[in-house]
């Protein structure tokens, strides 16, 4: 039998990123984009290559344009660390895994370096395979910790829990990490929206640019363990957005969202240094009326917009700078 587990690209809404800093957020699931794990039963365990994780080319270029977009290191990584913490995890709750191996096999048709979550994606879908084929089950509210503790741990990747607590619960969540919750049981308030209370939303990402979540992160951590006002006062800021996007939200007034959704990436520009690409992406789309902000670290934007007119602008004045975009499915088919 093979086992068939998928996750999907994720979009911050609002309040990002503070989800790191004991702040509120939102966050949709992408479902036009997907990471696919295949699992099956075999005498040996098994990781499979994919394309990313290729090391013939054609050239000297074709090696540099696949560092650009891949980095060092591809996906057989991730599937890694994903077994040994699905591995010590079972061993700390006590959970016996029958004797048996298995072999991995992933894709994934989520753009990377563009700040909707394909890492994670990748390691929620083989979490979710393994769980089948061992039969463990991982509460939901403890997956995302679980998620998060692959990339950081055992990876050394730079995150928060917003990525990992959407792609675990999907559809629309508003996420409250307040430090109470963070620091005494470990996780925060997780509240499932109704995706119908959403207006029209756009996401946008550039297929010719990459920044590296790494960079940014970093920085404003160090700013933030060191009390930096600014930055202190910024985090705060974007979790009061959050509060204020859910309130209009579940009063049924999700067509007046747009400014807040600017506010937040303009609050950014504050106190991060935005590269041109990326300022670009955002100024044309808000020039067409529509709003925008940052989906993630950079690379993708999301915003709202007002008809189908707009909507076809916003395709007409983008593609040209190489971004392309989508109208994000959020429900499952058929709701």
């Amino acid at each position: 039998m093979i086992i068939r587990s998928t996750s999907h690209a994720r979009a911050g809404l609002i309040g990002n990123p503070s989800d790191g800093y004991f702040g509120k957020t939102i966050s949709f699931i992408i479902r036009n984009m997907e990471a696919e794990v295949l699992l099956w039963e075999s005498p040996e365990l098994e990781i499979l290559p994919a394309a990313r994780d290729h090391s013939v080319f054609q050239s000297l270029d074709h090696l540099a344009e696949d560092v650009r977009v891949f980095g060092y290191y591809g996906g057989i990584r991730l599937l890694k660390a994903t077994a040994k913490g699905f591995f010590d995890y079972c061993q700390r709750e006590g959970v016996r895994l029958d004797r048996r191996n298995f072999t991995l096999r992933y894709q994934s048709k989520i753009p990377p370096q563009v700040g909707m979550a394909g890492s994670s994606a990748i390691i929620t879908a083989a979490l979710r395979a393994m769980m089948a084929f061992y039969g463990v089950e991982v509460p939901k509210h403890t997956l995302p910790n679980l998620i998060l503790s692959v990339e950081r741990d055992e990876l050394n990747i730079p995150a928060g829990l917003q990525d990992r607590v959407i792609q675990a619960y999907e559809g629309l969540v508003y996420m409250d990490f307040q430090r109470e919750l963070m620091e005494g049981r470990g996780y925060g308030e997780y509240e499932e929206l109704d995706p119908t209370l959403l207006p029209p939303l756009y996401v946008a990402y550039n297929t010719r640019l990459s920044e590296g979540t790494e960079v940014f992160h970093n920085d404003i951590r160090g700013r933030f363990e060191r009390g930096e006002e600014a930055v202190i006062d910024a985090m705060r800021k974007w979790a009061s957005l959050a509060e204020e996007v859910r309130s209009l939200l579940v009063a049924g007034r999700g067509s007046e969202i747009g400014p807040l959704l600017d506010a937040n990436f303009d609050l950014r520009r504050q106190i991060y240094r935005i590269g041109e690409g990326n300022l670009r992406m955002v100024e044309t789309a808000r020039s067409l009326g529509a709003s925008a902000k940052f989906t993630g670290s950079g690379g993708a934007i999301v915003g709202t917009y007002n008809g189908e007119e707009m909507f076809q602008a916003l395709v007409t004045s983008l593609e040209p700078l190489g971004v392309k975009v989508i109208k994000p499915a959020i429900s499952p088919l058929g709701q």
